[in-house]
């Protein structure tokens, strides 16, 4: 019975981790389309009105 209760605790233990690395991942992949679309809505701006 241990055994099973230990498995259970490290399956806990590995679904938190996972989550909290997919919330990193997916807070820095936000952030670098924001940053890509900002960059792309300068280019347009620039290219429309200054070039």
């Amino acid at each position: 019975m241990s055994s099973n209760f230990l498995y259970y605790v490290f399956v806990l233990i590995a679904i938190i981790a996972g989550v909290i690395v997919v919330k990193k991942v997916a807070s820095c992949l936000i952030k670098s389309i924001i940053l890509l679309v900002m960059v792309g809505a300068l280019l347009l701006i620039y290219f429309k009105f200054f070039a």
